[in-house]
């Protein structure tokens, strides 16, 4: 039937663009948006029918004549569409907000800036906080909760933080249809609902060092363009708070967390990093300094992967905490604070992702090996159906994360559509020849490849190729993060650097009226051009080197570029 008022479509499941752009109606490509956005007529119209088997990107259309009684009969087609409408090159942020939708990681809720994290997300984020969780307990830190709220006033007292994170901070002024008499804050960091406490807790020498770490929620609110996982107003993260009587140890510690989290990335989530610090700055407000992970994604722009602070004792002297060391003697403790959050995913999607979807490194995959049977005419369908189970036991068994997709109402090529769109990093096929030559097939995510092992060796061979596919994303991401980082010693050629969407080494005098003055000069539509850090491990600066933008001597080599 035709395009017209009388079949309009419906959309179900939170997938409009991939349906309207796999619908032979679809004249060109739909900007996605969230499912909330269609219209409230269209809804109750769905309301009759049963959508709990359509799979994702069906498109259910109305032919809406007359019923009995002087209306027609609802006719109902089903269309399905399971490609992404936008290409990761040609357009980076149409199709990174498919790619979450239709990979299962989020769904929009009716808050702007605030996303649901589905299951798929959410494993994970559990398996990220794990084996950090365990590692910090190896360096005996301790985890607490501490509430969500907290009063203007204590918020207030440090004068340097607040005013890093003002625009940001959401406050609760009712309660009910009565006004607060006193605003309270919903943290959007914990340095000030904690540290009134560090106070109280610790008065000598043996109180020390104290090391707290929290998993939990906090908000952000004041920004534009919210971005899922990279740039949401309410996001999931761990904040280690620490004190420590010497600053040497708080030093230690510094570099020590920022180890764990570049093994995170890159043992993890396989992408690599740069451990740096920040300029003055782009350091954490009211801290001594801030070291920190960064991404490069490509097309130009860093990501601040985690930081790891160094407080110094500007806290301590704000919340009064203090220690009597073992001669007698009056002192301020040292802390840090550092923090990951969930948008550690969003950079993984971003760096592994492709024209398919979503591709998981396996360490970090929920399920890192699908089956799927593949029946075939008058074959064993049977006998195929109980290998697929046999595989995924022997499998589970192993200590491998595998499931079956045994689902009789889709073909095979849907099913291979779908968990590539989820990105499971191996998919195993079972069909009549596979069953007969008691093997299986194994196609890659990450490159497509495919191979036929053996029942027998099952299990070695399995893990040899999750182990080999996590290595393959890793190495191919650094040859993508070399090939987009150029180095510059002039002004011409950073514009051009610049121009051209790469990331900048460049040297520099550590100046922060230069800095400033190449965000003014780099002001654009694309966004302005900052430090995002000087590498930890430095490259050689030849004596007499300049910097790039001001012609005075350099101090040190630092990356520049766009960030999120």
């Amino acid at each position: 039937s035709s395009w017209t008022p009388d079949a309009w479509p419906i959309l179900i499941s939170g997938d409009p663009t991939r349906s309207l752009n796999n619908s032979k109606h679809a004249s060109k490509p739909c900007t996605p948006y969230p499912p909330s956005s269609v219209s409230g007529s269209s809804l109750l119209h769905a309301e009759a029918v049963d959508c709990s088997l359509s799979p994702p990107g069906t498109l259910l259309k109305f032919n809406c004549g007359k019923m009995a009684g002087g209306k027609k009969k609802k006719e109902v087609k089903k269309e399905t569409g399971l490609g992404l409408s936008f290409k990761k090159d040609e357009n980076f942020g149409e199709w990174y907000s498919e790619v979450v939708v239709h990979g299962e990681m989020i769904e929009y809720y009716d808050i702007s800036g605030c996303y649901i994290l589905r299951p798929w997300s959410m494993g994970i984020w559990e398996i990220m906080q794990v084996f950090f969780d365990a590692e910090i307990k190896k360096m005996k830190i301790k985890n607490c909760y501490f509430p969500l709220f907290v009063s203007s006033s204590v918020l207030e007292k440090e004068k340097d933080h607040i005013e890093g994170f003002a625009p940001e901070v959401a406050w609760v002024t009712k309660s009910g249809k009565s006004d607060l008499e006193i605003p309270i804050a919903i943290r959007p960091t914990s340095e000030t609902v904690m540290y009134p406490y560090f106070s109280k807790w610790i008065r000598g020498h043996r109180d020390l060092p104290l090391k707290l770490n929290q998993w939990c929620n906090v908000v952000r609110w004041e920004f534009s363009n919210p971005t899922p996982f990279i740039r949401s107003r309410e996001f999931l993260w761990q904040e280690g708070h620490t004190a420590f009587a010497t600053k040497e140890e708080a030093d230690e510690e510094v570099l020590q967390v920022l180890e764990l989290y570049r093994r995170i990335y890159e043992e993890f989530l396989a992408i690599p990093v740069i451990k740096g610090k920040k300029s003055e700055m782009e350091k954490f407000a009211g801290g001594l300094y801030t070291t920190s992970v960064e991404v490069n994604k490509g097309h130009g722009r860093g990501v601040q992967g985690a930081t790891s602070h160094c407080l110094g004792q500007n806290f301590a002297k704000m919340f009064e905490i203090n220690f009597e060391n073992e001669k007698g003697e009056k002192g301020m403790v040292w802390q840090n604070s550092w923090a990951y959050s969930t948008r550690t995913i969003g950079v993984m999607v971003m760096v592994h992702g492709d024209d398919k979807g979503l591709v998981l490194p396996p360490k970090v995959a929920s399920v890192q090996v699908v089956v799927v049977p593949v029946p075939y005419k008058d074959a064993d369908t049977q006998g195929i159906l109980d290998a697929c189970t046999a595989t995924v036991e022997t499998l589970s068994e192993a200590g491998i994360r595998a499931e079956s997709d045994l689902r009789d109402n889709y073909s095979p090529g849907w099913k291979y559509s779908q968990w590539e769109m989820k990105g499971v990093p191996l998919r195993i096929e079972i069909g009549p020849k596979d069953l007969a030559n008691n093997q299986v097939r194994c196609v890659r995510r990450d490159n497509g490849s495919k191979s036929d092992i053996k029942r027998d060796n099952l299990v070695e061979q399995v893990k040899t190729l999750l182990d080999n596919i996590q290595q393959s994303l890793l190495d191919a991401a650094k040859q993508k993060r070399d090939a987009s980082v150029q180095v510059v010693k002039t002004w011409d050629e950073f514009k051009d650097a610049l121009a051209q969407k790469k990331m900048i080494l460049a040297p520099w005098c550590d100046e922060e009226e230069v800095e400033k003055d190449v965000k003014e000069r780099t002001r654009g539509e694309m966004g302005a051009a900052k430090s995002l850090c000087s590498p930890l491990e430095q490259p050689e600066l030849p004596e007499g080197t300049i910097c790039f933008a001001s012609g005075k001597p350099a101090k040190k080599w630092t990356y520049w570029g766009r960030s999120y």
